[in-house]
């Protein structure tokens, strides 16, 4: 019975806390003009592993394309150097209180990877990613993803602040032989990740959206996901609207036959981390593909790779691609309302993918030279 008073006291504290976060949403509906701002703060935080490297040579890139801004003084760089799994550690919390504050000072955050130590590795730390998504509501991960010469253009709406991430290091342990996980679902976080993804969709000339659950076993959470989305696709009718199970579509992005078919999806917070790395890989690799974490007030723009801590454990972060951390760079001047730099840096990066041989060792280039290629071509 003991068991079962904590885990009821456990479980009252995690719905207790997602109440007050449906409660926030319900008033946070202001959304950040860029047009209107005098000045826009771009926070830099490099991260762990090889993340301070390829984040300099992004940065290198966003100065260049906006040297002219910079000089100005509308846009400002700052540096934000604490978000290292050393500083985490030391304070047991996924992003130090100061750190935070350094990056709610800021407009947007381009930021390198971080580490998430596993059990086994260390203290019992969330994901700096999850906290931050969290932290400043960025509600919709938003993922491109293109290989033109296959008819491949897909743009991937995944919830970022719900399901069994936002809850994944508040599961229980009943005793030895049990444990348990939780996933959440709300009518809120899922009806604005849809119209985020329909809305993109009509804005863009997209003729289809795709809704990615596995509602057939998750009824009450992922049929929550499939109901509130079609109910939303009701505002948008000219756009075609179905449903897909994710062990289908993860078979069907592979299949040369249908793939070209797919052009929009919006997903569940796992599903989509799972599906948009799958179809990074399609387009060349997780190395090659930027993510946008946007929020009404906030938006961070990162890689969807890791840190890769053996290359800096054998000095080979200098040879690190930073073409993620490019592209992310890309969709974060598309955010702030420079499409035509963004096409610029889009056009360049392409050249240096085409021209620059990079192997992550000394046989290949420095990510230096390949950002150098980058800022040539602007």
């Amino acid at each position: 019975m003991d068991k079962i008073q904590a885990a009821k006291e456990h479980f009252t504290k995690v719905v207790e806390e997602q109440l007050a976060r449906v409660a926030r949403m319900k008033e946070d509906t202001e959304v950040v003009d860029y047009a209107k701002l005098d000045k826009i703060i771009i926070g830099c935080c490099g991260g762990d592993g090889i993340g301070p490297a390829i984040t300099a040579e992004a940065e290198r890139v966003l100065r260049a394309v906006l040297k002219e801004d910079v000089e100005s003084g509308k846009i400002e760089f700052r540096q934000i150097e604490g978000l290292t799994i050393e500083n985490r550690i030391a304070v047991n919390k996924a992003i130090p209180d100061d750190v935070l504050a350094e990056i709610k000072a800021c407009h947007v955050i381009l930021k390198g990877p971080t580490t998430t130590p596993s059990k086994g590795d260390g203290p019992n730390i969330e994901s700096a990613n999850v906290a931050m998504r969290r932290e400043l509501d960025l509600f919709a991960n938003v993922r491109p993803v293109a290989v033109p010469e296959e008819g491949i253009d897909w743009t991937f709406f995944r919830e970022n602040t719900e399901g069994e991430y936002a809850l994944g290091s508040k599961g229980i342990a009943i005793d030895e032989d049990m444990s348990f996980d939780f996933k959440v679902i709300t009518t809120q976080g899922t009806r604005r990740i849809a119209k985020a993804a329909f809305d993109f969709a009509r804005n863009n000339g997209k003729k289809s959206v795709a809704i990615i659950t596995k509602a057939n076993i998750l009824k009450k959470t992922d049929g929550k996901f499939l109901e509130i989305c079609y109910d939303v696709a009701k505002d948008y009718p000219e756009i075609q609207v179905d449903d897909w199970f994710v062990d289908i579509i993860s078979a069907n992005l592979i299949n040369e036959k249908v793939r070209s078919q797919y052009e929009v999806f919006v997903l569940p917070n796992l599903y989509g981390d799972i599906i948009t790395d799958e179809a990074a890989q399609i387009q060349g690799g997780v190395g090659t593909a930027g993510s946008a974490n946007v929020g009404n007030r906030y938006s961070m723009f990162e890689a969807i790779h890791g840190s890769a801590p053996r290359m800096l454990e054998t000095g080979r972060q200098i040879y690190a691609n930073p073409a993620s951390m490019i592209k992310a760079a890309e969709l974060l001047l598309r955010h702030i309302g420079y499409p035509q730099k963004a096409d610029q840096v889009l056009n360049a990066l392409k050249t240096a993918n085409d021209t620059v041989k990079m192997t992550g060792r000394s046989d290949g280039a420095t990510g230096a030279e390949f950002a150098n290629c980058v800022i040539e071509n602007l």
